[in-house]
């Protein structure tokens, strides 16, 4: 496999990092933060104008055919910087789904405005008590005419208190179902908050709320491959988020002085960041296979498998790099003025979304 990334790849990842570096610094990050949006909308124009949210999209629909392989260096330039608009659910969720399993009219609606930016939409498919399951169990979709009625609550879905569409997940008499709800649609209530690492997510309730058959828009087949297609895409935004980590802890090891010396040079920390970058090096050629696979059109047992084995490794190594990051800073670690400990929130966070590392372990047993 070729682990090299083309030089449009390498543009891309660069011109991102030159708008994050002098956009989107740690301050600018944390004013974003702490605004009532939660993201950017300079920020969110600025992606779209790069093309990211249409890379992903066949040429045929208006895109540029790309998938996650073409994709993941901007992403590990979004880990790097932390990024916290909802890019990630917006390009490997949202605009999956809609590719993946919408009709032509679906389509014409949703795709020009998801790729300029100027569409949100957020995936609501988690539920209460069901950790990691994709299956809707406690939302219900009934028919009634030409229509149906959703009656039920998803919780944690990321960019929804910013979206204007949902794409809501509901048990149907046929299995699941997946739905385009309007965000203001009339029994659709959101209950928005901020996340550990700082992204902005809403649980969402849903009560007698009514949609046309055109709203139908996928099955649980879609949502498994759409939730797989961003699991890769979060891996590389793993990476981008540990080789900051490594960066900035090596830095740091070379300016913190004890007993007059750089503490970079007592031999047992050297040791220690040598096995963060080793567990970085390793997660990187994971997340390269991940995305290489997604992209292969494999059945869902074998994408499965791949998917589940590279978000072990990255789920493994996001835990040992931030906490070795933050133990190696000592007590400056987890301040809130440090970026380390941000990015040790994120790591953490990245670890646990889509299934932790011990979900995906019994994913990858009960396909291999």
């Amino acid at each position: 496999m070729n682990f090299e990334i083309s030089d449009e790849q390498q543009q891309l990842a660069d011109s991102l990092r030159k708008y994050l570096a002098s956009h989107y610094g740690f301050e600018q990050r944390k004013a974003i933060i702490q605004s009532t949006a939660g993201s950017s909308e300079a920020a969110w124009g600025a992606f779209a104008e790069m093309g990211l949210m249409a890379l992903a999209v066949p040429e045929a629909l208006g895109g540029f055919g790309g998938g996650a392989a073409a994709l993941a260096p901007a992403m590990e330039a979004c880990g790097e910087a932390l990024v916290v608009e909802p890019l990630l659910d917006h390009i490997g969720l949202a605009q999956r789904l809609v590719v993946r399993a919408g009709s032509s009219a679906q389509h014409k609606a949703l795709l020009p405005g998801l790729m300029d930016g100027s569409l949100r939409m957020a995936v609501a498919y988690l539920e209460r008590g069901n950790r990691y399951s994709t299956m809707a169990e406690g939302t219900t979709a009934a028919p009634q005419g030409n229509g149906w009625v959703l009656n039920g609550h998803k919780c944690v879905a990321v960019g929804a208190s910013s979206a204007q569409q949902l794409i809501v997940s509901a048990a149907t008499a046929q299995g699941t179902r997946l739905f385009v709800v309007a965000a203001n649609a009339s029994g659709v209530s959101l209950n928005a908050s901020r996340t550990l690492d700082g992204l902005r997510a809403a649980d969402v309730s849903l009560s007698g709320v009514s949609v046309g058959a055109d709203a139908a828009l996928g099955t649980q087949e879609h949502l498994d491959e759409a939730i797989d297609f961003a699991t890769a895409l979060q891996c590389a935004e793993a990476i981008g988020a540990m080789q900051f980590a490594c960066d900035t802890t090596l830095e740091y090891l070379k300016t913190r002085k004890q007993f007059g010396v750089p503490i970079g040079n007592f031999q047992a920390l050297q040791h220690r960041v040598v096995d963060m970058f080793i567990h970085t090096e390793q997660a990187r050629s994971m997340a390269i296979l991940a995305a290489a696979k997604v992209d292969a059109g494999l059945g869902a047992a074998q994408r499965a498998k791949v998917v589940s084995g590279a978000k072990i490794k990255i789920a493994d190594a996001a835990r040992a790099v931030s906490q070795e990051a933050v133990q190696l800073h000592g007590g400056m670690g987890m301040t809130e003025e440090l970026k380390v400990s941000h990015t040790f929130r994120r790591l953490t966070m990245i670890a646990q979304r889509f299934g932790d590392a011990d979900h995906h372990l019994e994913r990858y047993a009960a396909v291999a």
